[in-house]
């Protein structure tokens, strides 16, 4: 499975979890619309730690955080080579 394809189902199951219902997502959909609150994104990191073995925003030596799915796709490709 690919590092998108997991964060999408964890994103799913999370929002099922703690009751959201998720905005349609595409790349450019803003993670502040897309129907998570801060509590869900902390969940989704930590499973997201336990799915692929890292926490890209714990190795991270300065603090940028994704405002897009992309962009947070990216963080997770990048930090996983």
């Amino acid at each position: 499975m690919s590092i998108r394809s997991t964060i999408l189902e964890q994103m799913q199951q999370v929002a099922r979890d703690q009751g959201k219902v998720l905005r349609p997502l595409q790349e450019d959909t803003p993670l502040a619309d897309c129907g998570l609150d801060s509590l869900c994104f902390a969940i989704l990191v930590a499973r997201l730690e336990d799915k692929l073995g890292f926490d890209p925003f714990a190795a991270a030596e300065t603090a940028s955080f994704p405002i897009t799915l992309g962009d947070f796709v990216k963080v997770y490709e990048n930090g996983s080579a």
